[in-house]
């Protein structure tokens, strides 16, 4: 086959990424931004107590709260400014205000909760839930890119690979629910063997592409302290929650494998270039959190610990970014840390039809270092607000229950950091080639419609 420059070019694009604007992250719409409207609005500090699907995420036990089925559609779309303000060096550009990223990451959102208790003899509730998410409204099931970068790159945004949730839960005993679920990532793997003049014309190629899903779980249990502790009547504790839960790490990642005979030039058995590399990353999440409840108002509160620091290890296997976790001159040396992360939110039900929520959070950035040899990731702490509506329908002439309308708008603020610029190809390294303040603002706006059933 002749003038096949496409497939080689995309083999090389896919090992050497050169600085497109479809950048992809180490996060996910989960951590990230939140998964279903409800989630975006409470800036997350809700979503352990969240009876809709998403909490086949958060907190799969919470699944057991509504008896009722649930069909869920809904988009999200991100917008990202990220700045980038040059505050010099030996080889610095003039950069002030520079917007490094704004590609959005769009996602279109799709739940289905059912409830499986009849399908058993035993009398006891069962529920599944399954929550998919696919980027660019759809068409985009694995974004992917990674690379170097000698202007910086932001750690977290960007596009988002495909998410998928599938688990349940059910009553353990009085007032206390049980629940897991498990999260799929893929793990990509490309073969490439030719034989290639220097015109780039290729023969006897030899193409194998495969993927294999990869497992992690999310544990978790509820207790409605009234319930459980008194079942016969009213106590101090009534209205009260808690609920704890675990997600296991989770990685996507792609190994390339690329091997080219140029007769004349390089013999059998050729020159091979192989590359593993991790594209987005997910780390240990221990949650806990406490809601109280009335007639009308909800009031929630969570802790996170994210264990980031586990992710050097992953560094060490990644043929592209490795060099920033280990290198011969012991600079730029790129370092994490785990973080806690504190939410607070609030839902008020205006009357039988409306209902606000609202919620603030803030995450102090897992990117312990401020530089990163050749890598050179940029990452800041950052405020979380979240605020939302929702609606119910309830003439509705073909639906048994009231259709719900949810739509949220969440604000975060990057605050200033500085980050050194480090690259080996620079007539000033080891020393950095610049510094750099980075910042940003990221705008997102969600809605859903949800079909009970």
């Amino acid at each position: 086959m002749k003038n096949n420059k496409i497939a080689r070019g995309l083999a090389l694009a896919l090992v050497m990424g050169t600085g497109s604007t479809a950048f992809a992250s180490m996060g996910n719409i989960g951590t990230t931004y939140g998964v279903l409207p409800t989630d975006v609005a409470s800036a997350q500090a809700l979503s352990m107590f969240n009876s809709k699907v998403s909490s086949v995420y958060y907190n799969p036990a919470y699944l057991a709260k509504d008896p009722r089925g649930e069909l869920t559609v809904g988009l999200l779309h991100a917008e990202h400014e990220l700045r980038v303000n040059s505050l010099g060096g030996p080889a610095a550009p003039i950069r002030r205000g520079d917007v490094l990223q704004d590609s959005p990451s769009q996602h279109t959102l799709i739940g289905l909760k059912s409830n499986l208790s009849n399908l058993t003899r035993f009398n006891h509730p069962l529920y599944l839930g399954v929550m998919i998410g696919i980027e660019k409204y759809g068409e985009e099931m694995l974004a992917f890119e990674s690379e170097t970068s000698r202007t910086g790159q932001y750690f977290e945004y960007g596009r988002q690979p495909l998410f998928l949730s599938l688990g349940g839960a059910t009553q353990l005993w009085r007032g206390i629910d049980v629940g897991a679920s498990a999260r799929i990532t893929l793990q990509s793997e490309a073969e490439l063997r030719a034989y290639t003049n220097l015109a780039g014309e290729t023969e006897y190629e030899k193409l194998d592409v495969s993927a294999k899903p990869e497992i992690r779980p999310t544990l978790s249990v509820t207790m409605d302290l009234g319930e459980t502790f008194c079942p016969d009547g009213d106590c101090w504790l009534n209205g009260f929650e808690t609920a704890f839960a675990f997600r296991g790490y989770s990685n996507t990642n792609t190994t390339v494998d690329a091997n080219t005979v140029i007769p004349g030039v390089i013999d059998e058995p050729g020159l091979s270039l192989a590359v593993t590399t991790l594209d987005s990353y997910q780390p240990n999440i221990y949650s806990a959190g406490l809601l109280y409840r009335t007639d009308r108002l909800r009031v929630g509160a969570s802790l996170e610990l994210q264990q980031w620091s586990d992710l050097e290890d992953e560094f060490d296997g990644d043929t592209i970014k490795d060099q920033a976790v280990s290198n011969e001159d012991g600079v730029g040396i790129l370092e994490f840390q785990d973080v806690v992360i504190p939410r607070i939110g609030a839902e008020y039900q205006l009357n039988q039809n409306f209902a606000v929520t609202g919620g603030v959070a803030y995450s102090e950035s897992p990117l312990k270092s401020n530089a990163s040899l050749n890598v050179n990731y940029l990452d800041t702490d950052k405020w979380i607000f979240g605020l939302g509506l929702t609606a119910k329908y309830e003439r509705t002439r073909f639906f048994s229950f009231p259709v719900r309308f949810d739509i949220a708008y969440q604000y975060q603020k990057l605050d200033p950091r500085t980050f050194d610029l480090y690259d080996t190809r620079s007539p000033s390294y080891p020393q950095p080639y610049e510094t750099v303040e980075a910042d940003g603002d990221v705008n997102v706006i969600t809605g859903a419609v949800t079909l009970k059933f």
